[in-house]
């Protein structure tokens, strides 16, 4: 048996491993499509907004009709997906000709669906597998997809650097190697049981009790807070501070990619007490925000960028270990839940600055306040919507802290739904 669940587990790395592909790679491409098919940037923020929104969709369908699914197949599927959709994804032009952009959202709305259905299916698989410590394993999981990150952006980058913006389809089909790969693994590997709602009723239980929707809020402002500073840290650094746009990619994304697997992966070495590690990671990203928005010091606002994925590297999958230990019970449909709150905080937040930005560097006070300040109103813009940004990790602050307080007083929760 220990052998099929080492397949099992290299199976979940590298589909966990294929969710950073599939979450990274179309940001990395958005100019190379404005060049070459002439896509409107309102278009191109649209495909971000699909995945996402996909993501989410499934998330929301697991998390109140996972008993119709066999899970499983269902897991075993979900790379072959990805394939599926960075192959349509690669062939758009050829596929398309006269509407590109149609073969990219076809593409997109594909291997989201995988994202989806691997946010929901491959945790709950990892913990049902037997471990000493399922937390540690569960963070192993989660750094795979922050080194994930790094390899996509470093890798893509310095392609299209050397290679030319024109052989992108080449890039997207070696990165369909990862997902490939994973279904090879899955496809010789017994799933291991995992607990799901026998009927509908069941997951209406589950959402009556008031310790869920408090870890789905929770992860709700962990995925904010992460992917707001992953989305947004390149163009912060080019715009607001004046780095140039490569080095933003690379010392902007990945440096963020690099502090957030190292975190996640100290964590599945050394950790213990999930409450105090999301606690004081929500008090250090709060810190970076604020210093991203209030200082213009170029290297100051690089290492806070950095730093950012260090503190919040736990505030996700902390998050869904935290729900996981207080409702034991709930199975896929706990995962799912988490998931869509996640996906919605990784919606929101990053459209929030966007809005945020657009709305300050267009308003008549900013530009007249951008002057005094020495700065343009886009970076007046950029540096106000990181200071709004900010208020995700600071309500985290004390979601977490009562979190923190209820393992060690279990009496506190239980209080909640008296």
């Amino acid at each position: 048996m220990k052998k099929n669940y080492t397949r099992i587990k290299y199976a979940c790395y590298t589909t966990n491993l294929s969710m950073a592909v599939i979450g990274n790679l179309t940001p990395i491409l958005l100019i190379t499509f404005r060049n070459l098919y002439g896509i409107s940037y309102s278009l191109l923020g649209l495909l971000i907004l699909i995945n996402f929104c996909t993501q989410l969709f499934v998330d929301l369908i697991f998390s109140f009709f996972s008993h119709k699914f066999n899970i499983p197949k269902t897991v075993k599927f979900t790379p072959l997906l990805s394939v599926v959709g960075l192959i349509v994804f690669a062939a758009a032009p050829v596929l398309f000709p006269k509407t590109v952009y149609l073969g990219l959202a076809i593409g997109t709305v594909i291997f989201s669906a995988s994202g989806g259905l691997a946010e929901v299916l491959i945790s709950p698989t990892i913990a049902a597998i037997p471990s000493e410590n399922p937390e540690r394993e569960m963070s192993k999981l989660h750094s795979i997809y922050a080194w994930g990150v790094v390899f996509v952006v470093v890798i893509g980058t310095l392609f299209i650097l050397a290679f030319g913006s024109k052989n992108w389809q080449i890039l997207t089909l070696a990165f369909a190697v990862c997902p490939f790969v994973a279904t090879i693994f899955f496809a010789g590997a017994t799933i291991p049981e995992t607990k799901k709602p026998e009927k509908i009723s069941g997951a209406l239980a589950l959402c009556r009790k008031k310790e869920l929707w408090l870890y789905a809020f929770a992860i709700f402002l962990g995925g904010a807070t992460e992917c707001t500073m992953a989305q947004w840290s390149s163009g912060y650094l080019e715009q607001a501070l004046g780095i140039p746009k490569i080095w933003g990619d690379i010392f902007g994304v990945a440096l963020f990619g690099v502090a957030l697997g190292l975190g996640r992966s100290l964590y599945a070495k050394f950790g213990k007490n999930i409450g105090k590690v999301l606690f004081f990671g929500a008090i250090g990203a709060t810190a970076c925000y604020l210093i991203c928005a209030l200082v213009n010091i170029p290297v100051l606002g690089l290492i806070a960028c950095a730093a950012a994925g260090f503190f919040a590297s736990m505030m996700w999958p902390g998050s869904l270990i935290a729900s996981t230990d207080s409702l034991p019970e709930g199975g896929v449909f706990l995962y799912a839940m988490m998931a869509a709150g996640g996906d919605l905080g990784a919606s929101i937040g990053p459209q929030m600055i966007g809005v945020v930005t657009d709305t300050v560097a267009s308003s008549a006070f900013a530009t007249k306040l951008s002057t005094s300040l020495s700065l343009s109103p886009e970076q007046l813009g950029m540096k106000a919507g990181m200071l709004i940004a900010a208020l995700f990790p600071l309500l985290a602050v004390w979601i977490y802290l009562y979190i923190w307080k209820g393992k060690k007083k279990p009496k506190l929760l239980d209080s909640i739904n008296s």
